[in-house]
């Protein structure tokens, strides 16, 4: 084995369902860090969404990475190093509101401290704000904000409706967006090349390390490209079955401290 780092997902693997991290889960984290493993945290939250998982590991103070936007920017938290930054190509996001517009989704696009939204009083959009402790701000039309930079854009709606309109959207976009659900009702949309996996290559990099140094921990769709690409893709008892099939150990749910038995068996044992 010999793992030199963990990299976990917020919501519904470091997070229980109640958002909260156990005392007992952010032991075992500063367990492995005290054991000189690398911390990084990987979300399709943003940056602002991740400062409370930050605050409680005390990455500022004792070390830790953050991926936020799914490794749209990678940060050394310690430090305040920009390790690597990639934002939505120019132009691109009048595109996908005129898509989402003609399958009727509501869609709202991440600046780095504000969401913008025509429709910002969708029940799903507001949540999106209120977990990331951001304002959704109205916007008459995405199509009028050229030049300005963007993260990601998520198109919401019903499990089944997103569903279909990944397939759609992935087509539109092929070879030139990211197209992929973090959760069911969450379609995302993000600049070529950005995902999970594509983020520990970036950290593993800067970090003299490889992918197979890694473990990474998640219950999302949007957790399969690392969990089928790091040394050991973990899985939560809680998540999409997609997610538990690709895996190479599936731990307990998040609700049962998953990421503790993970930490002391694979990373300081």
């Amino acid at each position: 084995m010999g793992y030199k780092g963990l990299v976990m997902d917020i919501d519904g693997t470091l997070y229980n369902s109640g958002k909260e991290i156990t005392e007992a889960t952010r032991q075992a984290v500063y367990r492995a860090r005290e054991a000189g493993k690398v911390i990084a945290i990987a979300s399709g939250r943003p940056v602002p969404g991740i400062a409370d998982v930050s605050r409680r590991l005390e990455l500022a103070e004792k070390g830790g990475f953050i991926m936020a936007w799914n490794g749209g920017r990678i940060l050394d938290v310690q430090s305040g190093a920009l390790i690597s930054e990639t934002t939505l190509p120019d132009g691109i996001v009048a595109e996908i509101a005129l898509l989402a517009r003609e399958y009727d989704a509501p869609v709202v696009a991440h600046t780095e401290n504000l969401l913008l939204s025509e429709t910002p009083d969708d029940p799903i959009i507001a949540l999106e704000a209120r977990l990331n402790h951001m304002t959704a701000q109205k916007i008459d039309s995405l199509a009028s904000r050229a030049g300005q930079k963007f993260y990601k854009c998520i198109l919401t709606g019903s499990g089944e409706k997103l569903a279909a309109l990944e397939k759609i959207a992935a087509r539109h976009f092929e070879g030139r967006l990211s197209v992929y659900r973090s959760e069911p009702y969450f379609l995302e949309i993000l600049p070529p090349g950005v995902d999970k996996a594509h983020a520990i290559d970036v950290l593993a990099a800067h970090l003299g390390m490889t992918k197979d140094d890694f473990i990474a921990c998640g219950d999302g769709f949007n957790d399969l490209s690392m969990i089928r690409h790091a040394g050991m893709g973990v899985a939560m008892a809680n998540a999409q079955s997609v997610v538990r099939q690709n895996a190479d150990y599936i731990t307990a749910s998040c609700d049962d401290d998953g990421l503790v038995p993970v930490i002391e068996k694979f990373l300081i044992a």
